[in-house]
């Protein structure tokens, strides 16, 4: 399958699959899989940094297929299908199998996919250790939702850390694959789905508009699915349908304002690190928050490469944060650093523990302000405890 190509990856900025060995180089993430010489493979998976709130932590598996349209990659696919990973505080700890990481299919699919195999074996990587047990009972009470979307071509289960911590603090988890988007989403019978999206933007121009508002419309529909009159989540009953946001990595970020366009029912979004596809609308945001967390280099400082940041930021018309973490990366916001540390691939110059922290603190702060009505807290200005974090207001 062929990645995104150089110009390609210069246009999407922080969209494109910056992981990828072959466009690391002409990136700001630095230098891929590729440049590095390897002497042994670990054999021991990675474990996840613990969550860091009071709850234990659930987790269930949700395949969902909306017949009602028709997929944009696959057109003579059977409707368009998602699969979700719910995380939710639960009853108590343990109480059933420790939920998986990732098929092994997909983590194969993936190392290939960026260029990194051998050096990241398939089992091992699949094996990573989760916080999370399957299918467990929740916790009593009404929670708020949070939707994630994924990076363009990596899966749902690259936010994992991020959606067990949130779990752990008191919210509803849906972590979303959007089918033919990601190197391999491995359905419920064994299939594993490719990605045909990745050949229709870096070879037949199809614009990345196309991902994001299907991603909203995709969130559209889990939404309705597990807030709607006939759930398909038995413990539905715990979601609180009157907070409900919405944060994503990369394209998945920038899926956020898109959605929250199309969606009045999302009342707060986050956008890590990606380039806005779509301008907003005249309204705004209709006065709802939203969070803009990035790098802090010149694709993401105001007057940066990507001027869909500046070109938004007086678009949006409610409570809004402009932040960049130094020494931060397009992957630090996701599980990437994590991996790449533990199969001795390059990092970014801040540590993947730090950057663990930074962002489940600055997201959880932000969804604590605006689906609980806690005070500004970490969101009131730059902290001395958190030097890296730098507000802008261009």
């Amino acid at each position: 399958m062929k990645r995104l190509t150089r110009a390609a990856a210069s246009a999407v900025l922080a969209c494109s699959l910056a992981l990828s060995a072959g466009t690391a180089a002409a990136s700001p993430e630095g230098a891929g899989p590729a440049a590095q010489t390897r002497t042994a493979v670990p054999t021991t998976p990675l474990a996840l940094p613990a969550p860091t709130g009071p709850h234990p932590v659930g987790s269930t598996v949700l395949p969902l297929v909306d017949r009602t349209r028709t997929d944009p990659w696959v057109p003579t696919a059977d409707g368009r299908r998602l699969m979700v990973t719910l995380h939710y505080p639960a009853a108590r700890p343990g109480g059933g199998p420790r939920a998986p990481y990732a098929t092994r299919e997909e983590a194969r699919r993936l190392a290939e996919g960026i260029g990194a195999t051998p050096a990241m074996p398939a089992d091992v990587v699949a094996a990573t250790r989760t916080h999370s047990r399957s299918d467990v009972r929740p916790a009593p009470g009404r929670r708020p939702l949070v939707l994630l979307s994924p990076g363009f071509s990596v899966s749902r289960w690259t936010l994992t850390h991020l959606a067990e911590d949130l779990a752990s603090r008191g919210y509803v988890v849906a972590s979303v694959d959007h089918a033919y988007e990601s190197y391999g989403i491995t359905l419920p019978g064994g299939e594993t789905l490719g990605c045909v999206a990745c050949v229709a933007l870096d070879e037949q121009g199809v614009p990345g508009s196309v991902v994001t508002s299907t991603r909203a419309a995709d969130m559209r529909f889990v939404l309705d699915r597990l807030t709607g009159p006939r759930p398909v989540w038995r413990h539905a009953r715990v979601i609180d349908t009157r907070r409900i946001g919405m944060a994503g990595h990369s394209i998945g970020g920038a899926s956020a304002a898109t959605a929250m366009v199309a969606d009045r029912r999302i009342d707060a979004g986050v956008n890590m690190d990606g380039a806005f596809w779509e301008k907003l609308p005249a309204e705004g945001l209709r006065g709802r928050p939203f969070l803009m967390l990035g790098t802090h280099d010149q694709v993401h400082l105001p007057g940066g490469e990507d001027t869909t940041w500046d070109r938004t930021w007086p678009a949006l018309d409610g409570w809004k944060r402009w932040l960049t973490i130094a020494g931060s990366a397009h992957s630090t916001y996701s599980d990437f650093p994590l991996i790449e540390r533990h199969f001795g691939l390059p990092v970014p110059e801040i540590a993947p523990e730090r950057a663990v922290s930074l962002t489940r603190a600055y997201v959880a702060a932000f969804f604590d302000r605006h689906l609980r009505g806690a005070p500004d807290g970490l969101l009131a200005g730059p902290s001395p405890d958190h030097p890296e974090v730098h507000f802008h207001n261009p």
